[in-house]
């Protein structure tokens, strides 16, 4: 529940931060950050998902609040514009949630066929493609997508923070998808 002091408080903050204010910039994502994570919170626990979701949904709650703050009107309160926010990034991740298909694994290896000298190795694909990246997308996305460490692991590995390792990944595989479009053109 917002109070209208907080309200104006944040307004206030997003108003400067529109402006170029990065210090009011910090300030406002330093007191939205714990009411984003509640309310995702709360909703994870609410349709019965893994909490594990919450650092996700803040973490693109965040990104999509400083991607589309220019869309946000200075006459409006901050607060309703925020929550469809959050709104919109819990339903994005509970339908995705949804979509995943969960299969045994155990004994799939040996279902499947062994590489052949004449298939091209999945691991050389891999590195083809990964070479397409500069050297520090290329470490985010071995050690988060091939390798499988959490964003925290990956963090301490990089010497990043988490919402950096998040950022970067987004951003490398959006390289890396484009630089395997045009390699295939």
């Amino acid at each position: 529940m917002r109070s209208p002091e907080r309200e104006l408080e944040w307004t206030t903050l997003m108003i400067a931060a529109v402006d170029g204010n990065a210090g009011a910039y910090r300030r406002l994502l330093e007191l939205l950050t714990p009411v984003i994570r509640a309310t995702a919170m709360r909703a994870c626990r609410r349709f019965s998902a893994p909490l594990s979701e919450v650092e996700d949904a803040v973490q693109e709650t965040l990104i999509a609040i400083h991607l589309k703050r220019h869309t946000w009107r200075k006459e409006d309160p901050l607060g309703p514009w925020v929550n469809a926010i959050v709104r919109n990034k819990l339903i994005d991740a509970l339908r995705r949630r949804t979509r995943r298909a969960e299969i045994e694994i155990d004994g799939l290896s040996q279902e499947l066929p062994a590489e052949t000298a004449e298939e091209p190795c999945a691991s050389q694909d891999i590195e083809r493609a990964l070479a397409l990246l500069p050297e520090r997308d290329r470490a985010i996305v071995r050690t988060v997508s091939i390798e499988g460490h959490s964003m925290r692991d990956a963090a301490m590995r990089l010497g990043m923070n988490e919402g950096a390792v998040r950022v970067a990944l987004h951003r490398a595989l959006k390289k890396l998808a484009a630089g395997m479009r045009k390699e295939q053109e």
